[in-house]
Parts: structure tokens; C-alpha cells; sequence
């Protein structure tokens, strides 16, 4: 497992924790980032609604992934479908063409219960 960059995300739809090292060495994990992503408001037009919508979720992915710099394996968790789009989200990015990508679903948890989890599973 040397050189490895693993993270580990815990998500739902407008919310992520990002988990990983900081640096390239072997080292404990910590908690890197919290990332809020839009609300979108309502809107009138179903169209425009659905735009805005997948519009504010590639941002969001793109938030989350700016987090996690040559990750070599991704560990997705949390609530809903949002793990299974970022999943997709990261294989058709380049960067992360190459990393090693699970999911598992899991309720919202704190920052050390979460750091435990992804200690687990790595």
C-alpha cells in the first residue's frame, strides 16, 4: 500500500465530509473538509429547474474532488443516490479515471465515528 492516496467521502445530496492524509506518507486520517453544496430554489419552469439542478450538483462533485488530490482509491458512503452519481461523476473525470472506487451506504455519523469507519476500511 505504499504511495497510496486513499479517501473516503461520506455524502448525501447537499452535504459531504471529505477523509484522507494530507500528505503522501503513511499517516492517520483526518477529516479534510466539509462541503455544502446549493439548495436550489424552486422554480417555475421544470426545464430550468432541472438545469440549475444538475448544474449545482457538478459543482458540488467538482467541490468534493478538488479535495482529493492523486487519489489512487475512493471509499464512497452516506445517504440516498448522490454516492452512485459521484461515482460516475468521478470515472468520467480524467483525474480519477485510474482510482479504485467503492460505495456502501451509511447514515450521517460524527467526525470521529466517520474517521473510525474509513480507518476501518482501508
Amino acid at each position: 500500500m505504499n504511495n497510496q492516496k486513499q479517501f473516503g467521502v461520506w455524502m448525501d445530496n447537499h452535504q459531504a465530509a471529505v477523509v484522507g492524509n494530507e500528505n503522501t506518507e503513511e499517516g492517520a486520517l483526518k477529516v479534510l473538509a466539509h462541503v455544502k453544496g446549493e439548495i436550489p430554489a424552486p422554480n417555475s419552469s421544470e426545464k430550468n429547474s432541472n438545469n440549475h439542478e444538475k448544474t449545482a450538483q457538478a459543482k458540488f462533485f467538482k467541490e468534493i474532488a478538488s479535495h482529493m488530490v492523486n487519489a489512487t482509491h475512493v471509499h464512497v458512503t452516506g445517504t440516498g443516490q448522490a454516492q452512485e452519481q459521484f461515482i460516475h461523476y468521478l470515472a468520467a473525470t480524467p483525474q480519477f479515471k485510474k482510482s479504485k472506487t467503492e460505495e456502501s451506504t451509511s447514515n450521517k455519523m460524527s467526525d470521529e465515528k466517520l474517521l473510525a469507519y474509513f480507518t476501518d476500511k482501508f
